[in-house]
């Protein structure tokens, strides 16, 4: 690259967006870097990272299938309050209904210990799982799809503000990710591809 005067169009910055620093309740990591899950619906993977805009800060958090790494919620905000994750949370509900028993799993920053997202996961009837302390291989499918986002997307676009990322993201997730995107951990389908074909050899 250097010989041809070539040099990369991705620009990283580091932004800390766990706080692990606090005094809430922390769940055992049942998950244990088991991301291989033969259902959908059985185990949820979450994750919070953030965006640069031109009017400051925005933080997306997203909630990921481990069966198909399919997305199934999401949220940006201009705020790394608990809210956010919450909104997320309650989409991907809504989005598909999932069974009591659910395994949800995150790291363990304030957003998913503390006590109104504790209560929430426990009116679900969810099962909540949390990383070790300081090792992002215990979320590996969100840090990879963080990744794939920010390469593929964000380090190639200005975002000017909430509303701008919000139609950004829509694109990329909604249309691209979830429906056109490859994965090779799929067998070089999207996300929503592998779930139709899975379930349909299933039913």
């Amino acid at each position: 690259m250097k010989r041809q005067g070539l040099r990369s169009k991705v620009k990283r910055k580091f932004v800390v967006t766990t706080d692990s620093k606090h005094s809430e309740p922390v769940a055992p990591n049942i998950l244990n870097r088991q991301f291989t899950v033969e259902e959908p619906d059985r185990c949820w993977v979450s994750d919070i990272t953030y965006l640069a805009s031109k009017t400051g800060w925005l933080y997306l958090t997203v909630i990921i299938d481990l069966f198909s790494r399919l997305v199934v919620g999401w949220n940006v905000s201009a705020s790394l309050g608990h809210e956010s994750v919450l909104t997320a949370l309650h989409s991907a509900v809504w989005r598909r209904k999932p069974s009591r028993g659910l395994l949800f799993h995150s790291d363990r920053g304030v957003q998913y210990a503390c006590g109104n997202f504790r209560e929430a996961i426990k009116t679900y009837g969810f099962v909540q799982s949390m990383s070790r302390k300081g090792n992002c291989w215990y979320n590996a499918v969100a840090e990879s799809f963080f990744r794939s986002l920010k390469t593929e997307l964000i380090y190639h676009v200005d975002l000017i503000d909430e509303a701008h990322a919000r139609k950004a993201l829509f694109e990329y997730i909604e249309i691209f990710y979830n429906n056109q995107r490859l994965h090779a951990s799929l067998g070089y389908v999207p996300p929503s591809e592998f779930e139709t074909v899975k379930l349909k050899k299933c039913a």
